[in-house]
């Protein structure tokens, strides 16, 4: 009240009350955003841009004409900015959850928002009259909702749960409301993720039981049957087309499909990336080990090459090469570029160097120095990664990411196309 009147009386008869000097109590009321809406800060590359919104972001959705984000700023609330002219002005906050929004997606064909909580509910959200209206989904859980994705033909959603439950939610026009069936018995551990494939039947799972499974979503009026013998929509709902991927030993995160669907890729918590070739009953699986902190998500910028972003602050390119294996390539967004083959040879000669006994205790605080010296656009883990590119392209050439230093970042691959090689 004091700030909104510039009354110099009020200042210091308000800081009276609260024990505090008046240029205290002005630090306080400007540093917050009780009365002033925060100013969104700017920073520009040739590859890349960020804006810094707030203090931890959880997770992120853009609209379908990308004018505006929708953020989760680690707590029950979900912002809604505009962008104009290289500013962002907050027009909506969403408040209907009680705990932290652990999950957003807006669909790109009917401009809806579904949003999933620790509270252990969901909303879709539709724009009426210049308002978002909120429509509870009743998703019959009993732990944490953690994840959501609209599918390809945006007639259903999937949602993950600490439950070990998977959620298929869909409209039913007769009750107007969305209800959901439920994929349960077959994790061991809470959902962490989701992924659906192409087809808009088959949806891909990760689970901190360490398994990554892929099931069949076909609903009786809602999915139409597949004219093809043999297809994933005559399976029955629910039920494995693989039957799990034991690939990892620790928590996994992150499944994405590549854009035609025959390749799909997750990751594990200890710093390993996993890519799966000819999803079915006999699939070819490669893992790919780096050196550096785990991942949280990866995304397919094309058929052989993907980007993961995770606790090391900077995404990291993988790719495919001529004969299907993949590797580990490059940093983007780093200032200090760092060659893969240096790293893990200064890694080898650590490891022989304790094998016979010989002291070396700056080693660790080295690679922890090499690793901050790398900096980049994010300060901390990052939790989030979106494409910008129409759904069912074929290459991605802008990204989004997202993470809990309160960042985000567009990052445009058009200028790297030569770094990231021919692979891309």
């Amino acid at each position: 009240l004091a700030q909104k009147t510039n009354n110099i009386s009020l200042w210091i008869h308000v800081s009276d009350l609260i024990g505090v000097s008046p240029i205290s109590l002005a630090t306080i009321i400007h540093s917050t955003d009780l009365f002033s809406e925060r100013k969104v800060e700017l920073k520009k590359d040739h590859s890349w841009q960020w804006w810094m919104f707030t203090e931890s972001i959880t997770c992120h959705a853009w609209s379908p004409d990308l004018s505006m984000v929708a953020l989760c700023p680690n707590n029950n609330e979900v912002h809604i900015y505009k962008s104009s002219q290289d500013q962002w002005e907050r027009l909506h906050v969403l408040e209907k959850h009680d705990q932290i929004v652990s999950g957003i997606d807006w669909s790109s064909k009917s401009n809806k928002i579904v949003t999933v909580s620790h509270d252990r509910n969901s909303y879709v959200w539709s724009l009426e009259g210049g308002e978002w209206v909120p429509t509870l989904v009743i998703l019959r859980l009993n732990r944490a909702a953690l994840c959501v994705q609209w599918s390809p033909k945006e007639n259903k959603f999937a949602v993950g749960s600490g439950a070990k439950t998977v959620c298929i939610c869909y409209y039913e026009q007769e009750n107007n409301w969305w209800v959901s069936k439920l994929i349960r018995k077959r994790h061991e551990s809470s959902v962490t993720s989701v992924a659906w494939h192409p087809n808009n039947i088959l949806l891909a799972t990760t689970s901190t039981d360490g398994k990554c499974r892929v099931f069949s979503t076909f609903i009786k009026g809602v999915d139409t049957k597949d004219p093809k013998a043999g297809s994933p929509a005559e399976s029955k709902f629910g039920e494995q087309q693989i039957l799990q991927l034991d690939l990892s030993y620790s928590w996994t995160f992150g499944v994405k499909w590549s854009p035609s669907g025959n390749t799909l890729a997750y990751v594990g918590h200890s710093s390993m990336i996993y890519f799966v070739d000819d999803v079915g009953p006999s699939p070819l699986a490669q893992s790919v080990a780096f050196r550096d902190l785990p991942l949280r998500d990866v995304l397919f910028i094309s058929e052989k090459m993907v980007i993961g972003v995770g606790y090391d602050s900077n995404p990291m390119v993988f790719a495919a090469d001529d004969t299907g294996i993949w590797s580990f390539i490059r940093y983007i967004g780093e200032k200090k570029a760092e060659s893969s083959g240096a790293s893990y040879s200064s890694q080898f000669s650590e490891a022989f160097t304790k094998f016979y006994g010989q002291s070396k205790a700056t080693t660790a605080n080295e690679a922890s120095e090499s690793s901050k010296s790398r900096g980049g656009v994010h300060d901390n883990c990052i939790n989030a990664i979106v494409s910008l590119s129409k759904a069912g392209s074929p290459k991605v050439m802008r990204f989004s990411t997202s993470g809990l230093d309160g960042k985000i970042a567009i990052w445009d691959l058009e200028n790297m196309e030569e770094e990231l090689g021919h692979q891309f």
